[in-house]
């Protein structure tokens, strides 16, 4: 008999501490669906990677020249040198994440990577699904075709396949043209050889790193440079992460004191992008 009354205590005591975490609005891991579980979901915050002792960043790993892996095995570019000075002031090592375009959210919300720079244009949309620190480049949609057959006006795309990487803003800009059709890959390293083999009429893709393309692939032209509106590409955390996001802010504003998006430019893409391209064409500094 005492140890059904005791059961039955318990049992009762069960019901209350979840009532009670209920009328609080306190929510535990696995319970309530929730996904976000911000209370609960502290592994990306800034305390949390210092105890670990790295930062996870996502990078791109077939984009020069913003992250690529060179002959020599080693990851390079203009955002993977901003990701290991990212990891230096915050006293911690680096370990990089490999991202297609399309797969960039899920990375962050499935707690495999703590920040995204990933050449990862701010659109609406996204604005729902994760954070964003302040923006460090300018960006807008460009197009590239063959010398031979150039494309220079929006009009010339009326009933042709245009190129695009899947999870792009060239992507979404596209869709919604009428009478535009689109080829759409999984990596940029598809894309491309999409448009060497003349699967389409053109490519569309960040105006940014077009640039760089065309200069190694002389047999193309960035027929048009802009089309659609001008945005700008920020360093990504998981949504409602506001301790890396503010932190990442502060660090933002301490890299465009200190020039280093200049030098970082000066280093990894004016090589790529050539004479006509200036720091101000891509970089957006100041508040």
């Amino acid at each position: 008999m005492t140890k059904k009354i005791f059961n039955w205590i318990m049992g009762i005591l069960a019901v209350l501490v979840i009532a009670t975490a209920a009328f609080f609005g306190i929510t535990q891991p696995g319970l309530n669906g929730s996904a976000s579980g911000s209370r609960w979901n502290n592994e990306n915050n800034v305390s949390s990677i210092k105890r670990r002792g790295y930062i996870r960043i996502a990078v791109f790993g077939d984009l020069p020249p913003y992250g690529w892996v060179n002959s020599q095995g080693k990851r390079v570019g203009y955002d993977v040198r901003l990701a290991r000075r990212v990891a230096k002031d915050l006293g911690v090592k680096v370990r990089f994440v490999q991202v297609n375009a399309n797969n960039r959210v899920d990375t962050l919300n499935s707690n495999k990577a703590d920040m995204i720079l990933a050449n990862f244009t701010v659109t609406p949309e996204r604005k729902k699904v994760v954070s964003w620190a302040k923006p460090y480049m300018k960006v807008s949609v460009g197009v590239i075709s063959p010398k031979r057959a150039p494309i220079t006006s929006a009009k010339q795309l009326q009933g042709k396949n245009v190129i695009v990487t899947k999870g792009t803003t060239a992507e979404n800009y596209f869709t919604s043209q009428k009478g535009v059709g689109l080829l759409k890959f999984d990596s940029k390293t598809q894309q491309f050889n999409a448009i060497k083999n003349d699967r389409g009429a053109a490519l569309a893709d960040d105006n940014s790193y077009l640039y760089a393309w065309v200069k190694r692939n002389p047999k193309f032209t960035v027929g048009i440079k802009n089309i659609g509106p001008n945005q700008y590409i920020s360093p990504a955390v998981k949504r409602g992460n506001k301790s890396l996001q503010n932190w990442m802010n502060h660090e933002i504003d301490k890299l465009n004191r200190e020039s280093f998006f200049t030098y970082d430019y000066n280093k990894e893409l004016k090589p790529y992008f050539g004479k006509e391209i200036r720091p101000s064409d891509i970089l957006k500094q100041g508040k």
